[in-house]
């Protein structure tokens, strides 16, 4: 903190009077899959109801993908959906229109008093800074007092300007209301002058070429050599990662464009649970079952932590299993996983069932 922040002993006291106490720690609930719908497509908003339990976030979107002419009717879709569905497990989300956009305080002022019992997160796109975090925290709490809600909403924001990513650590620790953040790739990619069209993903021409070969002293520039294409969004998604997971909030990989390539997104998903996200984004229901998939750890993984957890005892000193070495190191991994699955177990029944038959000999391989 600078001098010219607040005291520590005010962050977690309301910001306005009868709002409710901030949370001195964000849930851990999962949130594998964040489907985006659109409130005033008709026939996307007839479907949301039969999607609940099969997702662990949806997302009523106002901003990007819904033209300017439906943007009301998107707002009055999401409170019309939200008021009449009961969504159990899963979790309703919503992406406002951004701050400097002429729809963003109709959003707030309308989906407050009429959904915010309702409502989990709201996510805040091209979010530059911290300022940007505090605007909505306070406006929140003052809306929140007014309409008498018992909990505070929380805020995810999206990473998608070169500000922001580098006032990132900054914006996770805006805010007790932070929840998470997400990779917007596109709009990063345009704001940074990036030259690529895609949404997410890797670029062929992003690549690292095998050396050439040298023989009798002479250099085969012109022979074969293998390229391997490269991740663009390594950097900021590891800088992401660390940010939050230094202010005890989430981070997520953002859309996948590609909906047709299944592979690709799949690998894109799992590089971004490797490095520590907890959930993507889903624009089509093929991407969910992708994401539950990839961001629930194996079978096989939650075997193995689960056997060094029991090994390890008190945590201290050095067990030896299956050849490797496993320490107070390992252990602290392993509790990441395990915790993880008991997460998940709590709200999908069929994973539930795979972790509790491991040691039985009924749980074979993913």
């Amino acid at each position: 903190m600078t001098g010219s922040s607040r005291s520590a002993k005010d962050f977690f006291r309301p910001l306005a009077v009868g709002a409710p106490t901030p949370l001195t720690e964000v849930p851990a609930r999962p949130s594998r899959a964040i489907h985006f719908f659109d409130p005033s497509n008709e026939k996307m908003a007839a479907k949301i109801p039969a999607m609940v339990g099969t997702v662990d976030v949806l997302l009523g979107n106002l901003e990007d993908a819904v033209k300017a002419d439906n943007k009301v009717a998107a707002r009055e879709g999401l409170v019309r959906i939200a008021q009449a569905t009961d969504f159990g497990p899963t979790q309703l989300w919503t992406r406002i229109n951004s701050l400097d956009s002429p729809w963003v305080l109709d959003d707030l002022t309308t989906l407050v008093p009429a959904i915010g019992d309702k409502l989990d997160v709201i996510m805040v796109p091209k979010v530059q800074g911290a300022e940007d975090i505090h605007y909505v925290d306070r406006l929140l709490a003052q809306l929140e007092a007014k309409a008498g809600l018992d909990r505070p909403i929380l805020i995810h924001a999206i990473l998608e300007t070169a500000r922001g990513v580098a006032s990132v650590e900054e914006i996770c620790g805006a805010s007790p209301r932070m929840q998470g953040l997400s990779l917007g790739p596109a709009d990063l990619a345009a704001d940074r002058r990036m030259k690529t069209t895609r949404v997410g993903g890797g670029h062929p021409g992003y690549l690292v070429r095998q050396d050439p070969t040298v023989k009798d002293g002479v250099t085969d520039i012109e022979g074969q050599r293998t390229t391997y294409q490269q991740d663009l969004w390594h950097y900021t998604i590891a800088r992401m990662v660390d940010a939050c997971a230094m202010h005890g909030i989430y981070p997520y990989y953002g859309p996948f464009g590609d909906i047709a390539d299944v592979v690709a997104c799949e690998d894109q998903f799992r590089n971004a649970f490797l490095l520590g996200c907890v959930g993507t984004w889903s624009l089509h229901p093929q991407q969910i079952a992708i994401a539950n998939r990839v961001f629930s750890p194996s079978v096989e993984d939650i075997r193995h932590a689960r056997r060094v957890v029991a090994a390890m005892g008190d945590g201290t000193g050095a067990v030896m299993l299956d050849g490797k070495m496993e320490d107070d190191a390992s252990l602290k991994q392993c509790l990441v996983m395990v915790e993880l699955a008991e997460e998940l177990a709590a709200i999908d029944p069929e994973l539930k069932k795979q972790y509790d038959a491991i040691g039985t000999g009924q749980a074979g391989h993913e």
